[in-house]
């Protein structure tokens, strides 16, 4: 712990605003990790409960089912059965489920792209303090006694280096909770997309749509 404490104390003031950057990507990958697993849990759930309600054809209980919960999953599906009161082609219903797709990823990807930038800020900011450090050692050095300037040199640029030191630590964590979280959000779309075409095959079945071939799984 001292020798953290040490380290913190002699990388110079932009130790503080990297500190901050930290603390901040830290609090908003923790936010955005149990938003997504808390969308994926509710995804399952309700589609677990609206695909009995299709094999049964209940269209009403379907849509009476996605006012009451926030899954994005309900909103598709009753996207999809609303379109199909007004037409029956497969694909115009399709579009509409795709539509309501399009409407839950901006709430996935949100904020999530901050991680990287914030990653891209730590960097930069170890970078100046480092640059910053070794102006105030030259300057320091050129005006102390040849015998000391070696000493005082290494020991000005060690501090400096801290900074950077410190700004990588700083980013390194961040890009990998950023990968982390986009690579769960393109999970999640995608499991939307095949509960999509999974609930739309369900409701052909029976009707006289017009196909468009598209494959796909239930949410996992």
């Amino acid at each position: 712990m001292n020798t953290v404490i040490s380290f913190f104390q002699n990388g110079g003031p932009f130790m503080y605003p990297i500190a901050l950057v930290l603390v901040v990507g830290l609090g908003l990958s923790i936010e955005r990790w149990v938003f997504l697993t808390a969308a994926k849990g509710s995804n399952r759930r309700t589609f677990n409960r609206l695909l009995p309600l299709l094999q049964k054809k209940d269209y009403a209980a379907v849509v009476d089912l996605a006012r009451q919960t926030r899954a994005p999953v309900g909103r598709i599906v009753a996207a999809g059965i609303a379109r199909m009161q007004q037409t029956p082609r497969r694909d115009e219903i399709e579009y509409a489920m795709e539509e309501g797709v399009m409407e839950a990823v901006p709430r996935l990807e949100k904020r999530t792209g901050y991680l990287a930038t914030l990653a891209n800020i730590s960097t930069l900011l170890g970078l100046l303090g480092t640059i910053m450090g070794l102006i105030a050692a030259f300057t320091a050095v050129a005006n102390a006694e040849p015998s000391e300037k070696a000493t005082l040199l290494s020991q000005s640029i060690s501090v400096a280096m801290n900074t950077t030191a410190f700004g990588l630590m700083a980013a390194i964590p961040l890009l990998l909770f950023h990968a982390m979280l986009q690579t769960k959000t393109t999970e999640i779309v995608d499991s939307l997309e095949m509960a999509g075409i999974k609930c739309l095959n369900i409701m052909s079945n029976g009707n006289t749509f017009q196909s468009r071939t598209r494959t796909g799984d239930a949410v996992r």
